[in-house]
């Protein structure tokens, strides 16, 4: 952002200090109102036609600017992706520890990606890993929903499943 003798314009279009339209002024005309007001003349549209620029404290206006960025970051959340491995042969009590991680991350609010590696020759029953997959996703499915079907890359397959959000 252009401040003071900084910005590079001949004429500027000029907003007082409450807002209000002072017009087409030349660019010394406006920085000598601007040291009167005892204020700094900060270019806001430099792109329009003359440039418009206002008559600011241009301190408090980056202090409020880094405030509601500050604020920003605060309010959004961070959204993490916790994998869970399982296996197509995998046994009901496993399959059930696998589970309860799995509704653990979606009920803090992280994404879940289940996933299964195909060792050696079960990758020709792709359909049993499928099964796995989709019996994961249907205990889930109040407190989740799925994001991506269940999808083979090289000998693993993915199902990804994100928190439902209380806004739906």
């Amino acid at each position: 952002m252009f401040v003071n003798e900084n910005i590079r314009a001949r004429e500027v279009r000029l907003i007082g200090p409450n807002g209000d339209q002072i017009g087409v002024k030349s660019k010394q005309e406006a920085l000598e109102m601007a040291q009167n007001a005892d204020l700094d003349l900060v270019m806001v549209a430099p792109n329009a036609k003359p440039p418009v620029c206002r008559i600011m404290d241009y301190g408090k206006f980056r202090f409020e600017q880094q405030k509601k960025e500050k604020e920003a970051r605060k309010k959004q959340k961070v959204i993490n992706v916790k994998e869970v491995r399982l296996s197509p042969n995998i046994e009901e009590h496993d399959f059930n520890t696998k589970l309860r991680n799995a509704r653990k991350f979606l009920t803090k609010g992280d994404k879940v990606k289940a996933a299964i590696r195909f060792r050696g020759r079960a990758i020709t029953h792709s359909e049993i890993g499928r099964e796995v997959l989709m019996r994961m996703a249907e205990e889930c499915k109040d407190i989740s929903t799925i994001e991506s079907k269940p999808k083979m890359e090289g000998r693993s397959m993915f199902l990804i499943l994100a928190p439902v959000s209380e806004k739906e």
